[in-house]
């Protein structure tokens, strides 16, 4: 038989609990600021928007939370997802490295977010809430909560940035045949949404814009709770499974990863893949294996690495609680590019805190390089990659191409967020020679980092 492929864990293996970084780092996250006081916020604050399950998470520094039974029973659907060895793919780069990926394209909707739409949804449930408004760039995380919200009874109205929209009309199908309701946005259903179109009838969109909306209407309705696909501490915790599961096949592939990549935008699935990780390390103390963690960003929204690290809102409107992240300016509206689950101009606050404590590094690729870099793992690997997942692919490859030229002989692990099936469009541009990189307004950036709100130190 030749050489194994993948690294099953049976479903009795499944974690019970979600890790939570927030027990293991050295310095504390800074808090969230209250918009209006600037004071720290407290959990009433965030309580016409969230249940209060979710603020508990929020805000908690327990290590681990155990994962509800019911929400279990829903993840088992297509969890433990499976970890690959690409061997074809170290073949075609010639590299002595080993290259793995943690495939979570496997679940109903294709990618990781149902780990967090799921719970999401049941505690909002459980609390008697009986609407959920929220938004999506690329699809993945309003078709995800539009199928949880389905599974526990729940009405899911998405707002989608426009451009996104557009591009990708069969996400928004898939929300409307789960039962969810998909919106483009800016639009006319909210009051904000109608002062954007009002003076930029075209507007293209930004998730920025799209939160704005959808934290709108949540506010505004008491039946109504606000559902969010990534940035914030509990969707970062409930996306940990991914990396609890890959340390356990990791372990059966007799292997232990010298480096982890992640694709990163808002911060959801490279935060699922790489803070166990980093948990171990933290805890292991000076006999601890020191691994790199590369976090991989589109050049054309840069926030990890060309962002401040600054105080500021998650949304246009500036609706939002303050927070303390990598950010290029709340205003700053990113280009169209096709990785539409990237195009946030801020990096979760964790994210970014892990950065400036030195555990994490940044790096920024162009869309082409990307999707040459999807094209190839298409080709060797069989499996089509989601636009957003082939800024992870790209920093894999370097990576193993880094071992080919030193001789070494390192392992690679990358998460595999979810594939492309929807997103044909886009290969289709690229194998036409029709996509090209997209550049940021440097002005507009300058514009936008100047307008930064002021917070004493």
């Amino acid at each position: 038989m030749s050489e194994q492929i993948k690294y099953l864990l049976d479903e009795s293996r499944m974690p019970k609990a979600w890790y939570n970084i927030a027990a293991d780092l050295p310095v504390p996250l800074p808090p969230p600021l209250h918009p209006g006081t600037l004071q720290p916020l407290g959990p009433s604050d965030l309580a016409p928007i969230f249940p209060n399950a979710i603020i508990a998470q929020e805000m908690s520094t327990e290590r681990w939370i155990d994962i509800p039974e019911p929400v279990r029973d829903v993840l088992t659907q297509w969890r433990p997802s499976p970890l690959f060895r690409a061997r074809r793919l170290e073949k075609l780069l010639g590299t002595p490295a080993k290259i793995y990926y943690k495939y979570e394209g496997v679940s109903p909707a294709g990618s990781h977010k149902p780990n967090s739409a799921v719970p999401q949804a049941w505690y909002n449930a459980q609390e008697g809430v009986k609407r959920l408004s929220t938004e999506t760039g690329a699809g993945q995380w309003g078709s995800s909560l539009s199928y949880a919200g389905g599974l526990f009874g729940l009405d899911v109205t998405v707002f989608q940035v426009r451009v996104s929209y557009d591009q990708k009309p069969y996400r928004r199908a898939l929300m409307e045949t789960w039962g969810g309701r998909c919106i483009a946005s800016p639009s006319n259903e909210t009051e904000y949404g109608r002062a954007v179109l009002a003076e930029h009838p075209d507007h293209i969109g930004s998730l920025g814009i799209a939160i704005s909306e959808a934290v709108e209407v949540a506010a505004k309705n008491d039946d109504t709770k606000y559902a969010l696909g990534s940035v914030l501490n509990h969707v970062l915790l409930h996306q940990t499974i991914v990396g609890e599961e890959a340390i356990l096949q990791m372990e059966m592939a007799g292997d232990d990863p010298d480096v982890v990549v992640g694709c990163v935008g808002g911060g959801s699935n490279f935060a699922g893949i790489a803070f166990p990780f980093i948990g171990l390390q933290l805890r292991g103390g000076a006999n601890a294996k020191k691994r790199r963690i590369v976090a991989v960003e589109p050049s054309a929204c840069p926030s990890l690495s060309r962002g401040k690290y600054a105080y500021d809102f998650g949304d246009t409107a500036h609706l939002t609680p303050l927070v303390k992240m990598h950010t290029l300016g709340s205003d700053f509206t990113p280009p169209g590019l096709h990785a539409g689950g990237l195009r946030y101009h801020g990096m979760a606050p964790l994210v970014s805190h892990v950065k400036e404590l030195g555990l994490i590094e940044a790096r920024n690729v162009t869309q082409t390089a990307c999707f040459e870099a999807g094209v190839m793992f298409a080709r060797s690997e069989g499996i089509v990659p989601a636009p957003e997942s082939t800024h992870a692919i790209r920093g894999a490859i370097e990576e193993a191409l880094r071992c080919k030229a030193e001789g070494k002989s390192e392992a690679i692990l990358f998460c595999l967020s979810g594939h492309g099936h929807f997103d044909m469009t886009a290969y289709t541009n690229y194998l036409s020679g029709k996509l090209v990189d997209q550049a940021y307004d440097e002005k507009e950036l300058a514009m936008a980092l100047s307008g930064l709100p002021r917070v004493d130190a």
